[in-house]
C-alpha cells in the first residue's frame, strides 16, 4: 500500500544559517524518537502502526511523508519564537550580543515573513520598514481614504495611450506616464500599475506615477475592458479573477522592453488580479517583483460584507457609469434592468458573471474559479503587501488578513502599520508613505538578485576553472546570465516552495 506524499518543503540550510547571522550564543536540542511521537487520523493506523511492548506508536521511521509532515508539525509548534530555527528534529536558539537585541519603536511598521535571506536583506537594507512614518490626519483612516481615492491630483500627470487587442477582439489600454524631461533608457525598469476594481485614476494612482518617474522608472497603468476610457469591442467582459488580459498586456511589454526588469504594483480591490496573475502564471511570470498597496484578500467576503457605506456607494456607482455607455450591446447578454437596480456589489457582480445569457454559475462555483488566492502556493515571485491595522475599507486585520500564509511562504511579505487607512499613508497632502516603501523594496529586491548573480557566477567560474584544470583543456565557455531572470537566481528557495 502506498502513502500520498505530503509536499511541504523542508527549509535550505542556508536559510537557517541567516536566522542565526549575528548571535554569539547558541543551543541546540534533538528530539529523542522524533516521529514515533506523532500520532495519525485512523484510518492510516492499518498502514503504519507498529505494536510494542511499551504501547502503539504510530508513526515509522522510513514513511515518505515522515520528514515532511514532522517539519510541518515542528514548524507550526515554534513559529513566532525569535532566532529559533528548526530542521526535522533539530531545533536551535540563537542570542545576539545585547547591543543588537534592541526591540523596534512601538509604533514602527511590522515585517511578517517567513525568514530567509531576501527577507533579513530587506529588513537591513529598507530604512522605511523600521521608522514610524509620520501621517498626517493619523486617527483619520477613512479621511486617509477619501482624500486620496477622491480628492483631484495636483497637476495634470501626462499619459501616452496604447490600446491591445485581445485574441477575442476585446481591447485593454496601456497609458505610459510620460516625464518632463527625456525619455528614460531602454534597461530602466517598468513598473506596471494595477488601479483598483473601478478603474479610475486617483490621486494616489497618479502619485505612484510620478514618483516612479523621478526615480528612473518607466510606469504604465493598465486599464481593463471598458474601464477608464478603454471602447467596449467585444461582449466579454472578465472579472477581477482572471487574467488573461493582464497577462497578454505584460507579454507585449516583454517584447517592446526586453532589457528592462518588469515590476507590477496594484492599489485595494485592483490587487485581485495580480493576485490571479502571479498564482496562475507561477515560475512562467515576466515579473521580477510586485508589491500591492491595501490589498484586499478574501474579495467574496469583500463583496458580500462591502466596505463603508460612503466608499460603496461610489465604487458601486462608478462601475453602472462604465457599463451605462454600452447598455444596448450589454442588453444581449445580461438583464441591464437588473444591472442598473442593484445595490450592492455583490449584486452587480452576480448579474454580470453568474446570471448572464452566456454564463449561469452559482456564487460559490463562480468564486471557485475567480477567488485570487485559489493558486497562491505556485506564486514565484517576491510580492510585498502593505496595510494598515485601521483599514476602513478591508476590515478587522486579524479576519482578513492572513497572517499564516506570511509566515509561510518565502515570497510573501507583510508590511503592516498601525495607522494608513485604505490607500492612504499620507505624509503630506502630496506624499504617501507607502509609495517610499514600495519603490525602497523594489531598489532592494534588485540589489538581492544582483549580488545573487555575482555569487553564482564566481562558482561557475571556480567549477570552469577546476574542470579546466582536470580536463586539460585550453578553453572554457562562460555563461550568460540575464540580469532579470528571477527564477534562474532564485531557485535556491525553489525547493521549499513547491
Amino acid at each position: 500500500m502506498a502513502s500520498r506524499l505530503d509536499h511541504y518543503p523542508l527549509p535550505p540550510i542556508e536559510d537557517l544559517y541567516t536566522i542565526m547571522t549575528g548571535d554569539c550564543t547558541f543551543t541546540k536540542l534533538d528530539m529523542g524518537n522524533a516521529y514515533l511521537q506523532l500520532e495519525l487520523d485512523k484510518s492510516s493506523w492499518k498502514y503504519v502502526m507498529i505494536n510494542m511492548h511499551k504501547g502503539l506508536y504510530k508513526l515509522q521511521f522510513g514513511a515518505s511523508s515522515a520528514c515532511t509532515v514532522y517539519q510541518y508539525v515542528m514548524e507550526n509548534i515554534l513559529r513566532g519564537l525569535p532566532r529559533v530555527t528548526v530542521y526535522l528534529d533539530d531545533c536551535a536558539w540563537g542570542r545576539p550580543p545585547p547591543a543588537a537585541a534592541a526591540p523596534a519603536g512601538e509604533g514602527s511598521p511590522r515585517l511578517i515573513c517567513k525568514p530567509s535571506a531576501l527577507a533579513r536583506h530587506l529588513a537591513q537594507s529598507c530604512g522605511s520598514f523600521g521608522r514610524e512614518p509620520r501621517l498626517v490626519w493619523g486617527g483619520w483612516p477613512r479621511l486617509h481614504t477619501l482624500y486620496n481615492g477622491l480628492w483631484p491630483a495636483a497637476g495634470e500627470l501626462r499619459l501616452a495611450r496604447e490600446h491591445l487587442q485581445m485574441a477575442d477582439g476585446g481591447l485593454v489600454a496601456l497609458d505610459w506616464a510620460l516625464g518632463e524631461r527625456e525619455a528614460p533608457p531602454a534597461r530602466a525598469p517598468v513598473l506596471l500599475l494595477v488601479p483598483h476594481a473601478g478603474g479610475r485614476l486617483t490621486r494616489h494612482a497618479s502619485g505612484l506615477c510620478r514618483l516612479a518617474l523621478r526615480r528612473g522608472y518607466r510606469p504604465v497603468l493598465f486599464n481593463r475592458r471598458l474601464h477608464n476610457g478603454v471602447p467596449l469591442t467585444s461582449r466579454r467582459l472578465l472579472p477581477l479573477g482572471d487574467p488573461s488580459d493582464l497577462r497578454e498586456a505584460l507579454r507585449y511589454i516583454r517584447h517592446q522592453h526586453p532589457a528592462a526588469q518588469l515590476l507590477a504594483a496594484s492599489e485595494g480591490s485592483g490587487s485581485a488580479l495580480l493576485l490571479s496573475y502571479l498564482g496562475e502564471c507561477g515560475s512562467s511570470s515576466h515579473l521580477t517583483a510586485a508589491a500591492c498597496i491595501s490589498p484586499i484578500f478574501s474579495f467574496q467576503d469583500w463583496l458580500q460584507a462591502g466596505p463603508f457605506r460612503l466608499y460603496r456607494w461610489l465604487l458601486l456607482l462608478q462601475q453602472k457609469i462604465n457599463l451605462s455607455r454600452y447598455a444596448t450591446v450589454l442588453g444581449e447578454i445580461i438583464d441591464t434592468e437588473k444591472l442598473f437596480r442593484s445595490c450592492t456589489l455583490r449584486e452587480l457582480e452576480e448579474v454580470l458573471f453568474c446570471q448572464s445569457k452566456i454564463n449561469n454559475l452559482s456564487w460559490a462555483s463562480y468564486w471557485e474559479k475567480n477567488d485570487p488566492l485559489r493558486d497562491v502556493d505556485e506564486v514565484a515571485v517576491p510580492l510585498l503587501c502593505i496595510c494598515s491595522n485601521d483599514d476602513p475599507c478591508r476590515g478587522n486585520p486579524e479576519v482578513t488578513l492572513p497572517f499564516e500564509l506570511f509566515e509561510t511562504n518565502p515570497y510573501f511579505f507583510l508590511l503592516l502599520t498601525k495607522h494608513g487607512g485604505h490607500c492612504g499613508f499620507l505624509t503630506s497632502r502630496s506624499s504617501s508613505w507607502s509609495h517610499e516603501a514600495l519603490l525602497e523594496y523594489f531598489k532592494s529586491v534588485s540589489e538581492f538578485f544582483r549580488a545573487e548573480e555575482r555569487t553564482k557566477n564566481q562558482c561557475r567560474r571556480k567549477i570552469s576553472m577546476t574542470s579546466y584544470k582536470r580536463r586539460g583543456e585550453a578553453t572554457h565557455k562562460k555563461e550568460s546570465v540575464c540580469s532579470h531572470n528571477i527564477h534562474e537566481i532564485f531557485n535556491w528557495q525553489r525547493s521549499y516552495t513547491r
